[in-house]
Order: structure tokens, then sequence, then C-alpha cells
């Protein structure tokens, strides 16, 4: 389902603007059908996405609750000089940041 839909939004992004077949009943008639049917499908293509990140998201964090080898990991960066995030010097530091602000595109 999810090639097919993919598929329909690559064949009406290629189209060109050179039609050999006209409608009898004009093209306003199916157009904002096909609009809408672009627009769900872009949605529904989405929603499934979301959906899959979600549960590939929870098998991983469920995989393994007693696992706290992440904290071990975070001690020893600690350990060797990387800055913490969540002190509020370096917090004040990155919000004057002129270029990490304008990597994010705020300036």
């Amino acid at each position: 389902m999810f090639k097919k839909l993919a598929q329909q939004l690559r064949a009406a992004n290629e189209k060109s603007e050179y039609k050999t077949v006209s409608l009898p009943f004009g093209e306003e008639f199916v157009t904002p059908k096909n609009e809408f049917l672009k627009n769900l499908s872009k949605k529904a293509v989405e929603l499934y996405e979301k959906q899959t990140d979600i549960n590939n998201f929870s098998k991983l964090v469920l995989s393994d609750p007693e696992n706290t080898s992440h904290n071990n990991l975070v001690n020893k960066l600690f350990e060797e000089g990387v800055a913490d995030p969540f002190v509020d010097e370096k917090l004040a530091d990155l919000a004057n940041n002129q270029k990490f602000l304008r990597d994010l595109g705020l300036l």
C-alpha cells in the first residue's frame, strides 16, 4: 500500500503540462477530487510513518528496561571533559552563540 501511494505521488509530480486527451466534462470537476485524494494520500503516508516510528521507538525503549548502560556512557563522557548541556552556564553560552543561532535559522 505504501509503495502504491508513493508511486501515485511521484507520478503526480512528474506530470507533463501537455495533455493528449481532454476531459469532455471539464477538468474543474475532477481537479478538486484529485487534490483532495492526493492530500489525503500524503497525510496517510505521514501517519503511517509516524506510527512506524513510534512502534520502532517503543520496541527499542522497552526491549530491556534493566539495561542502564547509557548512564555509564554519559558519566564516562563527563569524566572525559564533555560539557554537561544541562548546566545553566552552558545553556547561556548556547543562547548567545551567533553561529549556533544562525545554524538554527534564528538570525
